[in-house]
C-alpha cells in the first residue's frame, strides 16, 4: 500500500497518471454483494466503468452545472428563510439545501424537502452503512453477510422506486429535466445501471455538501476577521439593495478564495478512496507495482509545508496572486484525482459559492459565548445573526 501525502507527489502520481491508477480495490461487501457491481465509485476500471463514467460527467459537466442556477438560488433563498426562523440551526438548514438540491437535480422533484422525509432517511441511513462496509476489515467479523441481502434489497427499492417516478412522468410529458431524465433517454444503460447510478449521486451529493456548507460557517464563526473582509467584499461589489448572484463570480475573488481555503483547511474527505495500479508506475527512484492499492491522503496532502505554509491558519490570501486574482497554479483536490474526480464537482462549487456569499450577506456569523465549537468535528454551535 502506497499512501501520498504532498502536493506534488499527487499532482505528478494521481493526475497526471490518473489513466494508470483509474482501477479499485475489490470491494467484496460494499461493491459486489452490497451493490451488484453497479455502484461507480467502486467498478473496477474497464468498459463498464467508462460507460457510467462517460454518462455520469456529460450531464455533471462545468457547462452542464450553470444549467441548475434557479434550483441553487432558491434553496440558498430557503436556508436564508430557514436561518431567520432559527439562528442557531444553520446545520439543519445546510441539510435541507443538500437535499433538497439533489432531488432537483438527480429526479427532478420540485416539491419542498425535509430533512425528515422517508427518502433522506433512508439515503443517511444506507450511507452509514456503505461507509461501514467498505472496509475490508469486515471479513472478519462472523455473520455480517446476513444483513447485506436486506440491505441491498432496501437499496435497490429506494433508488428503483426514484427512477420509476421519473419513467412515469416521462410517459406522460410531465418529467422535468433531470439527471435520471437525461439517463434514460441519452444512455444505453440498464436499469440496474441507471437506478444505482442516479442513486449514488443522490447519496453522494446528500452528504458532502451539507457538510462542506457546515465547514463554511465553523471557519466563519472561527475567524471573524476573514469573515469581516469578505462583507466588505460584498459590500462593494453587491451592495444592499440587491442579494448577490452566480453573476458576481468573478467580482468576488475572495469569496471564492474563502471557499477553496475552507476545502483545504477542513477537507470534506480526509483519507478518499483507494486507487489501483494498473501496471507499475516509476516515480524518481521508486516503483509503485502493479496491483498497489495507493491512497491519496486529502488531509496530509491539505498540510503540505512546502506548499502551504502555517498549515493550520485559516489564511484565504494564499489563493490570491498579486493582483486578487484567484491564483492558477495551486490546486487541492478537494474532489478526488484523475478519471476518479468526483463527477458532481461543479455543482457542488458552484452550491458552496452561493451559500457563502448569500450567507455573510444576509448574517454575522459567531461562536455561541457559552458553547465555543469544537474545531474537529461535528456537530457545534454558532451564533448566526442578520448582518
Amino acid at each position: 500500500m502506497d499512501i501520498i501525502g504532498r502536493q506534488q507527489e499527487s499532482v505528478d502520481i494521481m493526475q497526471k497518471e490518473g489513466g494508470l491508477l483509474a482501477d479499485r480495490l475489490r470491494a467484496v461487501a460494499a461493491g459486489e454483494m452490497l451493490s451488484r457491481g453497479l455502484r461507480m465509485i467502486l467498478s473496477p476500471a474497464g468498459e463498464q466503468f467508462r460507460r457510467l463514467r462517460r454518462a455520469a460527467h456529460t450531464h455533471l459537466q462545468a457547462r452542464a452545472a450553470k444549467s441548475y442556477v434557479s434550483i441553487q438560488v432558491d434553496a440558498t433563498s430557503d436556508v436564508i428563510l430557514d436561518i431567520l426562523d432559527d439562528p442557531k440551526g444553520h446545520q439543519a438548514a445546510a441539510k435541507r439545501y443538500a437535499a433538497s438540491v439533489i432531488l432537483r437535480v438527480t429526479y427532478g422533484k420540485t416539491t419542498s424537502t425535509a430533512t425528515d422525509a422517508p427518502e433522506i432517511i433512508s439515503i443517511h441511513k444506507m450511507l452509514e452503512r456503505f461507509q461501514i462496509l467498505i472496509y475490508s476489515i469486515l471479513k472478519h467479523i462472523p455473520g455480517y453477510t446476513s444483513y447485506l441481502e436486506d440491505w441491498r434489497k432496501e437499496e435497490s427499492r429506494l433508488f428503483h422506486d426514484q427512477l420509476n417516478r421519473v419513467s412515469k412522468q416521462l410517459s406522460t410529458g410531465k418529467a422535468g429535466p433531470s439527471f435520471a431524465r437525461y439517463l434514460q433517454s441519452s444512455h444505453k444503460l440498464s436499469d440496474e445501471e441507471m437506478a444505482c447510478l442516479a442513486g449514488s449521486l443522490f447519496g453522494a451529493g446528500s452528504d458532502t455538501t451539507a457538510v462542506a456548507i457546515m465547514v463554511v460557517v465553523m471557519a466563519a464563526a472561527c475567524h471573524p476577521e476573514a469573515q469581516e473582509e469578505l462583507q466588505e467584499e460584498l459590500d462593494v461589489v453587491v451592495g444592499r439593495d440587491r442579494v448577490p448572484t452566480f453573476a458576481d463570480y468573478d467580482s468576488l475573488p475572495q469569496i471564492e478564495a474563502f471557499m477553496l481555503e475552507c476545502l483545504r483547511w477542513r477537507p470534506v474527505t480526509t483519507l478518499g478512496f483507494p486507487h489501483r495500479a494498473l501496471t507499475d508506475i516509476v516515480y524518481k527512484d521508486y516503483c509503485i507495482p502493479k496491483g498497489a492499492i495507493v491512497f491519496g491522503n486529502h488531509w496530509a496532502i491539505s498540510r503540505d509545508p512546502n506548499v502551504h505554509p502555517n498549515r493550520d491558519k485559516l489564511d484565504p490570501e494564499r489563493w490570491l496572486n498579486s493582483e486578487g486574482k484567484i491564483r492558477d497554479d495551486l490546486k487541492f483536490p478537494s474532489f478526488g484525482f484523475g478519471r476518479r474526480t468526483c463527477p458532481g464537482q461543479h455543482i457542488a462549487s458552484r452550491s458552496l459559492f452561493i451559500n457563502i456569499a448569500l450567507l455573510l450577506w444576509s448574517f454575522d456569523i459567531t461562536q455561541d459565548p457559552a458553547n465555543p465549537i469544537d474545531r474537529s468535528g461535528f456537530p457545534f454551535a454558532a451564533c448566526l445573526e442578520y448582518y
